[in-house]
């Protein structure tokens, strides 16, 4: 696995891909690696601290030799960089959400396909160890029938002033939602509350109804002083409940628990709980080796392009709903005759 590799966009989250990459460069699984921001002084001091090269415009890099890289520049700029580079011949790992509108993310898996480039979409999660031990779980039936799904993610922190709490987290748990019972919903409704910066939501609840008595309702805040940070999902079974706290990545905890109907009477039976330790790996470096494997063997990635375009579709229909108090009927990736179910279990 050798790759001449680039990570374009050196921030909070750019500077954890040029770390890892530089891992990668150091244990001999790249052929080099180059860092990409248009604030020179900020790149300059990152490419001197990791003893790689850089450059201040994305558009040489494919003269440099670059045949992969990862886009974690702001969201407003996906297309345009991802569309070119893709054009260029470069496969690519754009960081989510793919693009801020369906048309823009459509657009650049459009020019993926034409390109016959591998694109992936930075769903991080679908690689998060104690996650990857659930969606196994699940489709082992382990759970039984899932019948609801709960996310909080609270935190205290001013807004982001180029993308609120919806496409910022929610995207997240709208896919983790669709890859955990392999389909979409089928009804979303939506409420935003901007109080904090005018236009830019920091808080978000979606509820997604998917049509056979399964419910998943989540919450988004960046407005809540009450925790330091808070990250978990609950998921609902016929049979077992499960538990993941997002911070402990190793921790999968089980619930041994169900209603038992005795005659008219209905009982809940719990039997305790007991938490599983799963394989411990980084989440970022295991989404970035299965990006550069998928450019080897040119098969998808465990989240596409595709993934992450019908993601922002469906976050989209939650907009839609926000703005008109109703919920608004899902209908995703009806523009691309794709088979979502085969991308979401591999």
């Amino acid at each position: 696995m050798s790759r001449d590799y680039a990570v374009i966009g050196t921030g909070y989250w750019g500077s954890n891909h040029v770390r890892v990459g530089a891992e990668l460069l150091d244990e001999g699984h790249l052929d080099s690696l180059t860092i990409c921001d248009i604030d020179e002084e900020r790149v300059v001091d990152l490419a001197s601290n990791h003893g790689v090269d850089y450059t201040t415009d994305y558009a040489t890099l494919a003269d440099r030799g670059v045949d992969a890289a990862v886009v974690a520049a702001p969201s407003p700029t996906h297309r345009a960089i991802a569309t070119d580079l893709l054009e260029a011949g470069v496969d690519l790992l754009v960081e989510k959400p793919l693009a801020l509108s369906s048309d823009d993310a459509w657009a650049i898996v459009d020019a993926a396909e034409r390109n016959d480039r591998v694109l992936a979409a930075g769903h991080i999660f679908r690689y998060h160890p104690a996650l990857c031990d659930l969606k196994r779980r699940i489709d082992r039936g382990e759970l039984g029938d899932v019948r609801y799904l709960n996310t909080n993610r609270f935190a205290y922190r001013a807004p982001r002033p180029d993308a609120g709490a919806l496409f910022s987290l929610a995207v997240h748990d709208v896919d983790i939602y669709s890859w955990l019972l392999d389909r979409d919903p089928e009804r979303v409704y939506c409420t935003l509350d901007a109080t904090v910066r005018d236009g830019v939501d920091e808080t978000a609840t979606l509820t997604l109804s998917y049509g056979d008595g399964t419910t998943g309702v989540v919450n988004e805040s960046w407005n809540v002083p009450v925790f330091d940070k808070r990250r978990d999902l609950t998921v609902v079974g016929t049979e077992r409940s499960a538990h993941v706290d997002y911070l402990q990545n190793t921790e999968l905890e089980l619930h041994d628990a169900t209603m038992v109907r005795d005659g008219d009477a209905i009982h809940a039976r719990q039997e305790g709980s007991r938490v599983h330790e799963t394989a411990a790996y980084e989440p970022l470096r295991a989404e970035i080796e299965a990006f550069l494997e998928s450019c080897e063997t040119r098969e998808p990635p465990r989240g596409s392009g595709r993934v992450g375009a019908r993601a922002v579709e469906l976050l989209e229909r939650a907009a839609e709903s926000a703005r008109t108090g109703q919920a608004v009927d899902v209908s995703l990736g009806t523009r691309r005759p794709a088979d979502a179910l085969a991308e979401r279990s591999r």
